[in-house]
This record gives structure tokens, C-alpha cells and sequence, in this order.
């Protein structure tokens, strides 16, 4: 799979956590149904914001990999053209 691929798969699933995160937030704060569930309720909206941050933050931490992997070959590049 190239990197281009990869990243915009992860970049994706990051969207998705993020939003099940935002999910979960307002389930918690604003929706009166979650709210009058009581305790199932909370659950709910609490495996929201648990399942965005499993999918959310992996990612953006291999997302960095890739970025400064990038970075390096193109610094690389850079003092390999002007060596020459």
C-alpha cells in the first residue's frame, strides 16, 4: 500500500474518532434523551468518546511518523543537491 493510500485511510479513521468523540460530548451535555436513560444513558455516550479516542489518537501518532519521515528524506534531498 503507498503512503498516500495509508495516509488517507488514517486520516479517515482520526475523522471518525474525532467525530464519535464530538458524539459523545454532545449525547452527555445536550441530548434529553441520554439524559432521561439515566445510567445507560451515560454509557452510551461515554463508549462514544471511548471508541474516538482508541481511533483518534493512534493515528495521529503515526501520522507523525510519517511526516518526519518525510521530512527527513526531503532535508536528505536537499543537502545531497547542494553537496553537488
Amino acid at each position: 500500500m503507498r503512503d498516500d493510500t495509508l495516509i488517507r485511510i488514517l486520516k479517515t479513521v482520526m475523522l471518525i474518532g474525532i467525530s464519535l468523540i464530538l458524539l459523545g460530548i454532545y449525547l452527555h451535555n445536550f441530548n434529553d434523551t441520554i439524559e432521561a436513560m439515566g445510567v445507560k444513558g451515560i454509557i452510551i455516550s461515554a463508549v462514544c468518546v471511548a471508541f474516538g479516542m482508541a481511533l483518534s489518537l493512534p493515528t495521529k501518532m503515526y501520522l507523525t511518523f510519517i511526516f518526519v519521515r518525510r521530512e527527513e528524506a526531503a532535508k536528505r534531498a536537499a543537502r545531497r543537491d547542494n553537496q553537488e
